[in-house]
């Protein structure tokens, strides 16, 4: 689970101001801060078949966030990209 501290830090990564919370870049770091954490967890967890199911969920949801950014805004999609170290 992604730490509330983690959560700020990747929120204020990309956030257009103070009090946005839901756009669609933000919504792309923090699914980006919570595919990290799992990927340990699925490295030293095998077997843990729900996890990796939860994370392939959350890669598919962030690869559409992501399709969505680059359809409606490709300059910021360019940038929330370099700012998040994604291969695209």
């Amino acid at each position: 689970m992604i730490t509330k501290e983690n959560k700020i830090k990747a929120i204020a990564k990309v956030a257009r101001n103070k009090a946005d919370v839901g756009s669609p870049e933000v919504q792309v770091s923090i699914l980006t801060e919570r595919i990290k954490e799992v990927t340990e967890h699925v490295k030293n967890n095998k077997h843990d078949f729900m996890a990796k199911r939860g994370l392939m969920q959350m890669v598919g949801k962030r690869k559409r966030l992501l399709r969505y950014l680059e359809e409606t805004d490709f300059e910021l999609y360019k940038e929330t990209v370099k700012k998040l170290g994604l291969r695209k």
